[in-house]
């Protein structure tokens, strides 16, 4: 099996893939790359069997109706969210709420912070891949998934905070959570990768989706459930870890 993680990025830059290869109760990081373009995200996905994206794949169902209420003078749509109650469910998925009740985590908003403008160009990736290989359902049943790779190290036991970032205090907490998975999964060849990981919090994330990437492939995720279904297929749905990593090299 083979499985791709994707930090998205708005542009190439600061974009970063990790291919990660498994066979026989191990795992190599096969390419890690970073300032990566679309063609070559979708030439991966096309000889990955599985790809974990770090970014929404979708939008809130209601801020649609809500922006064409605004466009054509239509009040109803948009009084319906008068308030901060109202406005938090333009601002988050059902996912988003889902993920902060198993993990505390809060995703940023895809409508209303910065992760506005990589969705744009993950939807634009997200046609180039039905053009080419067919239509990915977003709630991550086929081979496409969006993951959080945040709640993915909380939910592994492995650090989460303050490795963000380009200073000395950030980089000595990603060593550190280097250090942890590198413990906690001593069937992963890093291949070498160990400093260029180290000093890069984009490939580091990259590494966390490919990983992901395999938990959803052995079905070992948190899936919706009727009651997140419907929602899971337009909005999308961030697949977080249901075991430990230990069980991802079976």
């Amino acid at each position: 099996m083979r499985t791709l993680g994707v930090d998205l990025a708005a542009a190439e830059k600061k974009t970063a893939v990790a291919v990660i290869e498994w066979a026989d109760g191990a795992a190599r990081l096969a390419q890690l790359s970073l300032d990566i373009g679309d063609e070559e995200i979708l030439r991966l996905f096309g000889t990955s069997d599985m790809t974990g994206i770090d970014c929404p794949l979708g939008w809130p169902d209601a801020f649609l109706p809500f922006i064409a209420g605004h466009l054509n003078f239509d009040a109803h749509p948009v009084l319906d969210h008068d308030g901060i109650e109202g406005r938090r469910l333009l601002a988050y998925r059902d996912t988003d709420r889902f993920v902060t009740g198993q993990t505390g985590l809060i995703p940023l908003s895809v409508s209303a912070d910065r992760l506005a403008h990589p969705a744009m160009r993950c939807a634009v990736i997200q046609a180039k891949i039905a053009r080419e290989f067919g239509v990915q359902a977003r709630d991550g049943s086929g081979r496409l998934a969006e993951v959080y790779p945040a709640a993915s190290l909380k939910l592994w036991g492995l650090p989460t905070r303050g490795y963000k970032g380009r200073g000395a205090p950030e980089t000595e907490r990603l060593a550190v959570a280097l250090d942890a998975l590198s413990t906690a999964a001593p069937w992963l060849d890093l291949a070498g990768h160990d400093d260029r990981l180290a000093a890069s919090d984009d490939m580091f994330d990259a590494l966390i989706a490919s990983l992901t990437a395999r938990a959803v492939a052995l079905g070992r995720t948190l899936h919706p459930d009727d009651g997140h279904r419907r929602a899971a297929l337009t909005e999308g749905w961030i697949h977080i870890p249901r075991g430990g990593l230990q069980e991802l090299s079976g």
